[in-house]
């Protein structure tokens, strides 16, 4: 199980939007100045992700909240999104070049390909993406950040 922590946005009606930072790499050491992976991140666009999902019970904004999907199901997606436009670009090339035999109708071809493989994962994917495997699941849920005072001495 892939499991992440998101900070809730809003909760309204038994569907909570919730917001998640990525995080680069491994995450698990403190060499945050020589990590290359780390300095990558920084070099891209600072991007969140938003996800709505169902819960019964009400939840505030701030409040902290993990979620996770199952392995297979990840990887089935990303097979999916990467492998499907791939084929069809490797089998349209292939295809026109044996029916056409230049390189303009080979590249053409591919183009063609890898496009009716992106409308197959498009297709594919609005087809799977209503089933409970392919959906993110409340594993923990923290108390709200009202709930938390800190005496200080």
């Amino acid at each position: 199980m892939m499991k992440e922590w998101a900070t809730v946005i809003s909760w309204k009606n038994g569907v909570a939007l919730l917001r998640c930072e990525p995080h680069s790499g491994c995450g698990s050491c403190n060499a945050r100045s020589g990590c290359g992976s780390h300095l990558l991140n920084e070099l891209g666009p600072e991007s969140e992700h938003q996800l709505k999902i169902a819960i019964s019970q009400p939840l505030e904004p701030g409040q902290k909240v993990e979620v996770g999907i199952s392995e297979g199901s990840l990887l089935r997606s990303a097979a999916l999104v990467y492998l499907t436009p791939l084929i069809g670009l490797i089998m349209g090339g292939a295809l026109f070049q044996i029916l056409f035999v230049t390189d303009a109708f080979t590249a053409f071809g591919a183009i063609l390909g890898a496009g009716l493989g992106f409308l197959l994962a498009r297709t594919v994917a609005i087809k799977i993406e209503g089933k409970s495997d392919y959906q993110p699941t409340v594993l923990q849920i923290s108390l709200p950040p009202a709930a938390i005072r800190i005496q200080q001495e």
